[in-house]
């Protein structure tokens, strides 16, 4: 309050007033330190004739602004008329209060107090909401990754599969196309010059040897070793999350659900 007294940047208005609206913000900081909260020196004006506090509640600071509701009013009753605000008016609540007769600003004062204690509740209420709504969201985007993880290793072993059927398949045909050469060798055997048929022979075994050196089946089967998934492979798996974190959703930053 002394650095706000002594500011001549704020509270530009008659002495009086002046002196009043610091006596109104400070029984309502005083008010607000005997209920236990904190109060800061305010930083939100725009405009040298209001001044204010900070009132900090659970961690949240609500700002309390006063100002001449009429300063250019000729009108001596009017143009001493003063204003208390609560800063970012909510449509539904009070943010208000003027000099009135039925009630002085200085009777408000409890009122003041009262709606921020109402707001404060509110938003520490929605705060936690929201904490818990990330939390949630981190559960989900986990559950998420683990199943596209999943998918992702199921769609390497099936490459694996498919690449090994693919050599199966080669195999059993390069190896009927074996079959049959050895038949043929046996139907020419006596007929052909023996320089081809041992020509033949050679090109049998060779042939032999190397469907063995591709059939898969040569040897049983084992699991293959899977990799970790990249971020890039997961992303057809993750249904519109992102890889990078519960905050992204199709490749952009999104707010807490």
């Amino acid at each position: 309050m002394t650095a706000l007294k002594d500011d001549e940047r704020r509270l530009v208005m008659p002495s009086g007033l002046r002196r009043r609206s610091l006596q109104l913000l400070q029984g309502l900081s005083a008010e607000a330190v005997r209920r236990g909260y904190e109060v800061r020196k305010a930083h939100s004006f725009f405009h040298p004739r209001e001044g204010g506090v900070d009132i900090a509640v659970d961690g949240l600071a609500y700002t309390v602004s006063v100002r001449q509701e009429f300063p250019q009013s000729t009108d001596p009753d009017r143009s001493s008329r003063l204003v208390l605000e609560l800063a970012h008016g909510l449509a539904d609540r009070p943010g208000r209060w003027r000099d009135r007769k039925t009630r002085t600003l200085e009777e408000a004062l409890g009122a003041v107090l009262g709606e921020i204690e109402v707001r404060a509740a509110q938003d520490v209420r929605r705060r936690q909401d929201e904490q818990q709504a990330i939390v949630e969201r981190e559960v989900r985007w986990r559950a998420a990754v683990e199943v596209a993880k999943e998918q992702a290793v199921r769609e390497q072993l099936a490459q694996v599969l498919r690449e090994e059927a693919s050599r199966w398949k080669e195999s059993a045909a390069l190896s009927a196309y074996c079959t049959a050469l050895e038949r043929r060798i046996g139907e020419l055997h006596g007929v052909a010059d023996e320089a081809t048929l041992s020509q033949s022979r050679r090109w049998l075994e060779w042939a032999r040897a190397y469907v063995r050196s591709i059939d898969p089946l040569s040897e049983l089967p084992k699991v293959p070793d899977a990799r970790e998934p990249t971020p890039e492979q997961l992303k057809p798996y993750l249904r519109g999350w992102s890889p990078d974190g519960p905050e992204r959703r199709g490749g952009r930053w999104r707010a807490h659900e």
